[in-house]
């Protein structure tokens, strides 16, 4: 039986930029506090929240290590290390182990436009790479590329395979992966509008932007729909709602960097070729938040 990595509410992390366009560590030190604080159960750090396109080598384990450091173990801290090149992703796999991360995520290779025979040797790769537990990362709408449910059951067979992210639309979409990798097969919502169809399904939890601003509320829904209140998981998921669409309505991490900034979070710019939410968006953020 595959053991899940989490259950509930996992954020994947923004990455604070300062003014010369480094890690502000400082800003992070903040972010990771509210996070535990508020008892989330993971992080994701270095993924595409946290613009891992654009970090360097270097910045992504400087990046994990400080937050290994910083959590202590007070949540799963779950490394983003997936990569279009199959080599240089299995060695960061490997060098984020070394650092104390727990678990890792790798989307699917990007751009190549692998056939799913190349899916499966990816992912056999980076799993020959390190013991570290793997989540899949299936987003087709960033990398054109999709994993099969086929092709997910044989990975499922993989030791060290622990899950799939999946950003998809269709909440069947769990029926269809249960139905083939097994019941027990976790299966974790990657879009916040989401969360509770997919839980109703039976996802295990959420791989949330939103929690970045609000992590208490994630968790709130998560912990309800994991409880089976789903009376209760509605009314949350309806209240959160439309920031959650606002959150999409630009390339992520867009908004959420703009509403963490209007709610005295600043984490700093995104990093080119992303560029600052339009005057629109910035109004519909700040109405939102205003309106609690």
């Amino acid at each position: 039986m595959t053991t899940a990595i989490f259950r509930g509410t996992c954020t994947a992390l923004v990455t604070p930029f300062d003014e010369g366009g480094g890690i502000d560590f400082a800003a992070l030190d903040r972010l990771l506090e509210r996070q535990l604080e508020a008892g989330v159960e993971a992080l994701v750090i270095g993924g595409t929240t946290g613009e891992a396109a654009t970090l360097e080598h270097t910045e992504l384990m400087a990046l994990i290590a400080h937050c290994v450091r910083f959590c202590r173990g007070r949540a799963k801290l779950i490394a983003g290390t997936g990569g279009n090149d199959t080599r240089r992703a299995a060695e960061t796999a490997r060098a984020a182990a070394a650092l104390g991360a727990e678990a890792l995520l790798c989307v699917t290779p990007y751009y190549n436009r692998c056939t799913q025979e190349g899916l499966l040797a990816h992912y056999e790769a980076i799993a020959a790479a390190t013991p570290l537990p793997i989540l899949l990362y299936n987003v087709p709408a960033r990398t054109n590329v999709r994993i099969e449910a086929e092709t997910c059951a044989a990975l499922s067979k993989l030791p060290t395979v622990a899950g799939i992210k999946e950003a998809e639309p269709d909440a069947a979409r769990v029926l269809q992966l249960h139905a083939l990798c097994g019941p027990e097969f976790p299966v974790y919502c990657g879009c916040d509008e989401r969360i509770l169809p997919f839980m109703a399904c039976g996802a295990l939890g959420a791989v949330s932007v939103l929690s970045n601003l609000r992590p208490g509320a994630v968790k709130a829904l998560t912990d309800a729909a994991l409880r089976g209140e789903y009376a209760l998981a509605l009314r949350l998921q309806r209240e959160q709602q439309p920031l959650m669409e606002a959150l999409s309505a630009a390339v992520n991490p867009i908004p959420i960097k703009a509403a963490l900034a209007r709610a005295g979070l600043d984490c700093g710019p995104c990093r080119l070729p992303l560029t600052p939410a339009d005057p629109e968006l910035q109004a519909r953020l700040e109405e939102l938040l205003e309106a609690g």
